[in-house]
């Protein structure tokens, strides 16, 4: 069992686990069709949100395959709420895991993204003892993947018009690192 100490802290964030009160700040980018955009969800209205809030509250500790910590990431000068990321364990037999972030558009361009991104990665390979950690995104976006660059994680591949999503084809490009290509 995976339990980190929050929150867990970068130069600039805390990675905390979410509470009721992170209502009003995370809808107010699930609900923009600009985050959105590359997502399998649409712009949530505000009861959809309350749900899948529900649901990141318990995402705070590992268990077992399958489990995931999904950690709201906060400003450490302000304590405000401006995205989330979070570590899936998706295979215990073959050691692998997958990160992913979702962050407010007003705060894009500061590095924020890889500076939390870069704490599941640490929570992976040092607490998890993952050999391999992925990262998968819609083709098309291309400020994610160079978040995933700037962590040290290389293109794998590209699938093709593999799904189908918000009913047209959907290129996925998946980025891998390896437990020994990890530098902490």
């Amino acid at each position: 069992m995976i339990t980190p100490t929050y929150p867990l802290t970068t130069p600039r964030l805390h990675l905390r686990p979410f509470t009721p009160d992170d209502l009003d700040a995370l809808h107010a980018y699930e609900s923009r069709p600009d985050v959105a955009r590359y997502l399998y969800w649409q712009p949530r209205d505000r009861d959809t949100t309350r749900t899948f809030l529900d649901k990141k509250i318990t995402r705070h500790t590992i268990h077992d395959e399958g489990d995931a910590i999904d950690l709201a990431i906060t400003l450490r000068t302000t304590g405000e709420l401006i995205g989330n990321t979070l570590l899936i364990w998706t295979s215990k037999q073959h050691r692998q895991g997958e990160i992913g972030y979702v962050l407010h558009p007003d705060h894009h361009g500061h590095g924020y993204a890889p500076e939390a991104a870069r704490q599941m990665l640490h929570i992976g390979f040092t607490h998890l003892h993952l050999h391999r950690i992925t990262g998968r995104l819609d083709a098309r976006n291309k400020a994610s993947a160079r978040v995933l660059e700037k962590l040290g994680m290389r293109h794998e591949a590209t699938l093709v018009d593999n799904e189908i999503v918000k009913d047209e084809w959907s290129s996925e490009t998946i980025y891998a690192i390896l437990e020994n290509e990890w530098t902490p």
